[in-house]
């Protein structure tokens, strides 16, 4: 590097004539020997300075001081008296102990470069030896792979053997571990977030395919049920043009035929309703045929309710107590036995003098009394209703209360029959039809699945009296 420099400064110095470098000497070979001899960093002299390059005659004197006045060094540079006399330039090598600053600079950076690469040679060789032991050990874990005994923990715990190659890659350098944790990073929120988009995805999936399905689970019940409430509604329908039918064919017997009403269970709907209504009556008498099946008291037979007072005349056994006779709210006991589900002809008397009471079962007196709400005639313009005891008029009905049972030939006089009379009807030797209610089809309304039937009461009072 030295000899290099010291070449190129010489031909700068023989490029320029008045460069301090230049110095007088012999010929080209002389100046030849002479750098030979001078050290490893001297180059050949430049030719003549002046005339053509075959001139080689001897300069004028003027010449001659021209050259010795620009050499003003030149006894310093050689001890030859006679050096002064030459045209030709000597390049002189430089010191090598003594180096410019540029050179040295020079020296600095190769030096550091030199130990940078040294450096990175270690740490290739480093990075080398720690690829070998990644690769030892990844082969060893393919071998047993292969061999088998590392299937079960594989199948088990695969995220393990995903974190060590994910970790060994992070390992490798200090520069790229950074950007791949980074990346992987990435990749993680994408996996994730394509996760939860198809979690949501078969979540919608899943769900609209059930909302589908009670959709149509929905629509087929309801198309069931629209079509049992049609056959519900037809048979409706047709049990009230059967009753209807029946009605029609009842209202044509004759008195003596007679009919029934029936009330087959116990509730606060079934009832039959009076269309007429009663005059103001002093005195009554009132007979009917019944038929009770309730195993707790007979209920309410028949009850006469009148605005401002629910209780103007009823006929009442309710729970474990007597059959009651009511007047006015005014109540008396009636020594009646009707129960068991056989038929029975009750007639009762009342008049509102001194309100003198009797009661007959089947022809026979069984009780009497006085004092049952004295001087109160019973009101005109209430409702008669059969099978349920009325707590306002015509209506708010209890199913504890209600008739269950059958009941007929419901008369009402404004007299008091004699008890030769109302042994011959009980018996059936004469039929008295009521002055003031009589029992006839037409003026009697049915309610809630209170039915008519054809009735024949004597006879059937008659196989009850021979069995």
């Amino acid at each position: 590097m030295l000899a290099f420099l010291g070449a190129i400064i010489c031909i700068i110095a023989s490029i320029a004539p008045g460069s301090p470098g230049a110095v007088p000497g012999a010929g080209d070979e002389e100046a030849a020997l002479y750098g030979t001899a001078g050290g490893a960093g001297a180059v050949q002299g430049a030719g003549a300075v002046h005339g053509a390059e075959g001139d080689r005659s001897h300069p004028t004197a003027a010449g001659k001081a021209s050259a010795t006045s620009h050499l003003g060094q030149a006894p310093a540079l050689g001890s030859a008296p006679d050096l002064g006399t030459t045209r030709r330039f000597l390049c002189l090598p430089l010191a090598q102990d003594c180096p410019s600053p540029s050179v040295r600079e020079d020296l600095l950076l190769l030096r550091s470069t030199a130990a940078h690469l040294h450096q990175m040679v270690i740490q290739q060789e480093e990075q080398i030896l720690h690829d070998q032991e990644t690769i030892r050990e990844l082969t060893g874990k393919l071998s047993r792979c292969e061999s088998g005994q590392e299937l079960g923990s594989f199948q088990n715990h695969p995220e393990e053997y995903v974190w060590d190659l994910g970790r060994s890659s992070l390992e490798d350098g200090t520069g790229e571990s950074e950007q791949t944790v980074l990346q992987l990073e990435n990749t993680i929120h994408s996996l994730k977030n394509s996760i939860e988009n198809l979690e949501i995805q078969e979540l919608e999936a899943l769900l609209l395919s059930k909302l589908s399905e009670l959709e149509k689970e929905r629509s087929s019940l309801h198309n069931k049920g629209d079509r049992q409430r049609h056959r519900l509604e037809e048979q409706l329908e047709a049990l009230h043009q059967r009753i209807e039918k029946l009605e029609k064919e009842t209202a044509v017997y004759k008195l003596q035929e007679g009919y029934k009403i029936s009330f087959p269970v116990r509730t606060n709907y079934m009832y039959a309703r009076m269309k007429r209504s009663l005059p103001e009556l002093y005195t009554l008498t009132i007979c009917l045929w019944v038929k009770s099946k309730g195993t707790v008291g007979i209920g309410t037979p028949f009850s006469y309710a009148v605005p401002g007072q629910a209780n103007e005349m009823v006929l009442l056994e309710w729970g474990k107590n007597p059959i009651e006779l009511l007047i006015n709210d005014k109540v008396t006991r009636l020594p009646l036995e009707v129960k068991g589900g056989e038929w029975h002809h009750v007639c009762i008397t009342w008049t509102t003098r001194d309100g003198v009471w009797e009661v007959y079962q089947d022809g026979k007196q069984r009780g009497s009394g006085d004092n049952l709400a004295p001087w109160h005639p019973i009101k005109p313009g209430g409702t008669l209703v059969f099978g349920q005891e009325q707590d306002v008029a015509g209506g708010r009905y209890d199913a504890t209360q209600a008739f269950v049972g059958e009941m007929a030939e419901f008369n009402i006089w404004d007299r008091i029959l004699s008890a030769t009379e109302i042994q011959n009807i009980a018996n059936c030797s004469s039929s008295i039809l009521g002055n003031v209610i009589s029992w006839d089809g037409s003026s009697i309304d049915l309610y809630g699945g209170a039915t008519k039937w054809p009735f024949q009461r004597c006879s059937e009072s008659k196989d009850l009296g021979e069995n």
